[in-house]
């Protein structure tokens, strides 16, 4: 397996053949979010965008913890330089978008949504603000029953700005997403699986996360990357422009090299062998 450190160590990005996995590796401060840390998940989504060799990524907190949310000397060392000092970094962020929109800031989050492959997040301890944006960013929650999750924006005057209410309105009605927002009290992993926000109970995520993402890995690249633009964009568009995207992702598939080795493997009872994708 081979890793690199990225974001001033905060971030270790690890590789097994296609399979990635992004760690964030800060345990002794519960994953909080620092500069480092938003610097190495922006970092680590934009390389494995990048790659077309990656079937599917793992994404989980070192220790006990997922991510506990921002730091809270950070938030303090913004709060005490006020608005003006911040001022530029913040025009800085909004002006680097990226392809769908999501600024600097909420690319931590948004950029495994805009990733080719699947994205499976391992959830333990606590998911706290920032945190659980970058949870709701992966395509597939596994989360432990105990895990503790909640938007804390609300508590400091805030509201949630790393791209969750935009992930929530995939997942929830628009009353539970209200009630969490509102609150911001924490629910259980348990909770959470039965309002939708996380996808399976996992009593351990992270090698149930690893077992799914050896699944995906195994499948057609071709189809795996098809399939997630055709289901990122089916709640997002009219139901003939859905049902045309449909249509024309399958043609595009079909007769290609990774398609028929799929089916010539099949039939042969092997394991195929899938060269990477062209886009």
């Amino acid at each position: 397996m081979d890793a690199i450190e990225l974001g001033q160590g905060r971030i270790r990005l690890e590789r097994d053949g296609g399979l990635a996995h992004v760690v964030l590796n800060r345990p002794e401060k519960k994953n909080a979010l620092d500069q480092g840390m938003f610097e190495g998940l922006r970092e680590a989504a934009q390389q494995l965008g990048r790659d077309r060799g990656v079937r599917a990524v793992v994404l989980s907190g070192a220790g006990d913890c997922f991510c506990s949310g921002l730091d809270f000397s950070t938030f303090g060392a913004m709060a005490n330089d006020g608005l003006d000092a911040e001022s530029e970094a913040v025009a800085a962020a909004a002006r680097d978008l990226s392809p769908d929109g999501a600024n600097a800031a909420q690319q931590i989050a948004w950029l495994w949504q805009e990733l080719p492959v699947p994205v499976v997040a391992a959830v333990q301890g606590a998911a706290y603000g920032g945190g659980f944006h970058i949870a709701l960013g992966a395509d597939v929650r596994l989360i432990a029953p105990d895990a503790r999750i909640a938007f804390v924006e609300i508590t400091w005057g805030l509201v949630p700005d790393l791209s969750g209410t935009q992930a929530l309105r995939r997942l929830v009605p628009l009353d539970v997403a209200k009630k969490l927002v509102f609150s911001g009290e924490p629910i259980t992993g348990e909770q959470a699986v039965a309002m939708n926000l996380g996808t399976e109970l996992s009593e351990q995520p992270l090698e149930d996360a690893f077992a799914l993402a050896r699944v995906i890995a195994s499948r057609s690249p071709d189809a795996i990357r098809a399939a997630k633009r055709l289901l990122n964009a089916s709640g997002l568009v009219s139901l003939a422009e859905g049902l045309a995207n449909e249509f024309r992702a399958s043609a595009g598939l079909m007769g290609g090299a990774n398609q028929m080795e799929a089916v010539v493997a099949r039939l042969q009872k092997r394991e195929p062998k899938f060269v990477d994708p062209k886009s």
